[in-house]
């Protein structure tokens, strides 16, 4: 059984990690969800453009006044930093398809050993439809998923097979999660990082995928103490 955290400390613990991940001067897009909380977390000194898909570039944390003129692609009110943009949404999606953007954050319900990511759809449930999140994951030059490790039941959420429609094939770069962070290389997912509160095998029981682990593994960055959870 996995411990249980509060769903404060689950979100914030994804995003930070996720913020340190990222190299100064980077094109970053983020999606809905845990995704949107990572700009609040970037450390001092590393600059990063964040572009929203509705066609703001230079994206900044809301304002102390709302404006509601400024929104960003997930409903959350932006600001736009000094050198910042809006432009048009072909234009927008011109940059999403051409390449240029570097990450993006995308939260995710399945993903499994070969990288395939199941994100937009529940079968049975009524949707809007995939999304720029079909353009992200093919387009951007890293594919990050945050997502909890478990469902609320606790099923596994990274699978040997994703059993939901697709988003992508063999698109996601990493797995962030609250208790362990994954990877994909030459050989396939692999562990890269464990939280403090949970075992090998409790995380081995949990996924429902085959993977290696590092050689040391390192706790999770940011998890190394107890500070973060009671900032």
């Amino acid at each position: 059984m996995l411990p249980e955290l509060d769903e404060t400390v689950v979100k914030e613990r994804i995003a930070r990690r996720i913020a340190l991940e990222f190299e100064d001067g980077e094109v970053v897009n983020l999606g809905i969800g845990i995704p949107t909380l990572v700009s609040d977390y970037i450390p001092q000194g590393v600059n990063i453009i964040f572009q929203t898909e509705n066609g703001a570039i230079g994206a900044g944390p809301a304002p102390a006044v709302p404006d509601l003129k400024c929104i960003g692609a997930g409903g959350r009110i932006i600001s736009l930093l000094p050198g910042g943009c809006f432009c048009s949404s072909d234009t927008s999606f011109g940059l999403i398809r051409g390449g240029h953007i570097d990450t993006t954050v995308l939260g995710a319900l399945e993903v499994d050993q070969n990288g395939d990511i199941a994100n937009w759809m529940v079968p049975g449930k009524s949707v809007p439809g995939m999304g720029g999140a079909m353009d992200l994951v093919v387009g951007a030059r890293r594919v990050f998923v945050a997502m909890t490790f478990a469902t609320r039941k606790g099923a596994p959420k990274i699978l040997k097979k994703c059993t939901l429609p697709l988003t992508a094939v063999g698109a996601v770069t990493m797995i962030f999660t609250e208790f362990a962070v994954f990877g994909f290389g030459a050989g396939g997912l692999k562990l890269l990082e464990i939280a403090p509160e949970v075992s090998l095998e409790q995380i081995r029981e949990h996924t429902g995928a085959q993977f290696r682990i590092a050689d040391p593994l390192p706790l999770m960055k940011g998890t190394e103490t107890k500070e973060m959870e009671a900032a």
